[in-house]
């Protein structure tokens, strides 16, 4: 483990697996339990658009794709309010043409296939500092975010309704809960690749919930787990070579279905 931390990519892997594993659970929560998880799918097919075309015109993916997730995330909530579709049409609309911009682009442009590869896959290895830092930066914005409204957001994730008419604008925390996902989504990017990235935000919360606990502990357990996903995905694919956002989700995926048999099989012996 001492051999791990002593090279400057690995302390850079961790820092930014870390802080963005905790965003990406304290955000993922909220938008689980309002039924958003698959939103994730369709920023991060947006923000395939936005790194095709940071390669085309030689502007930093992360960037680009930072500006098409935003753009994309406003883009579905006008969408939406001006045309009346249900979210996930206004969702799918946005996301499959912005990914067919990206798919356009990388047909006319050769030479970048492989950096298109790094960006769906996943290169948290070869991480830049520039990177990191804006990682961090947008990470610890939405901790802050979430820790800051936390009540309203748990408020309305149980009842949206009772929330609006104590007076919680609904509408704001709607419209931050997009955006900052597409804030995470392209934080997410380097580690498990857009390809995944909706994984980090989904599996954690979706194996945290199978714990009976307050949802303060609940969050806690999330929050847990996926730390937990990222530096062990980080160690065993450093030593057997495995590719790192792959171990990672399946990692996460093995302690889902764990509690989730555990959690079965407790039930059949209650009632045996």
């Amino acid at each position: 483990m001492i051999e791990i931390l002593s090279y400057t990519f690995m302390q850079k892997a961790f820092i930014s697996g870390i802080v963005i594993a905790i965003a990406c659970s304290l955000l993922g929560m909220f938008l689980v339990l309002r039924k958003f998880s698959l939103i994730g799918d369709g920023i991060a097919h947006i923000s395939f658009g936005g790194v095709a075309t940071g390669l085309l015109f030689n502007v930093t993916p992360f960037i680009g794709a930072l500006l098409f997730g935003l753009i994309g995330s406003f883009g579905i909530l006008k969408l939406k309010e001006k045309s009346h579709l249900h979210g996930d049409t206004a969702i799918g609309i946005v996301s499959h043409v912005s990914l067919g911009i990206g798919i356009f682009i990388a047909s006319i442009a050769n030479g970048f296939n492989v950096d298109i590869m790094s960006y769906l896959f996943g290169s948290i290895l070869s991480i830049k500092t520039a990177e990191l830092v804006l990682s961090v930066f947008l990470s610890l914005t939405v901790i802050i975010f979430i820790l800051i409204y936390y009540k309203d957001l748990f408020y309305i994730s149980f009842d949206e309704e009772s929330a609006k008419v104590s007076g919680i604008n609904i509408n704001f925390l709607n419209s931050m809960l997009i955006i900052l996902t597409a804030v995470t989504i392209v934080c997410s990017m380097n580690v498990v690749g857009l390809m995944l990235a909706s994984s980090l935000i989904i599996l954690p919360s979706a194996s945290a919930l199978q714990v009976k606990a307050s949802f303060k502990r609940i969050l806690f357990y999330a929050v847990i787990i996926s730390v937990f996903s990222v530096v062990s995905g980080l160690v065993i694919a450093y030593y057997y070579d495995f590719a790192v956002s792959g171990t990672i989700v399946l990692i996460n995926a093995f302690v889902f279905l764990s509690l989730l048999v555990y959690n079965k099989a407790q039930a059949y012996g209650d009632v045996a």
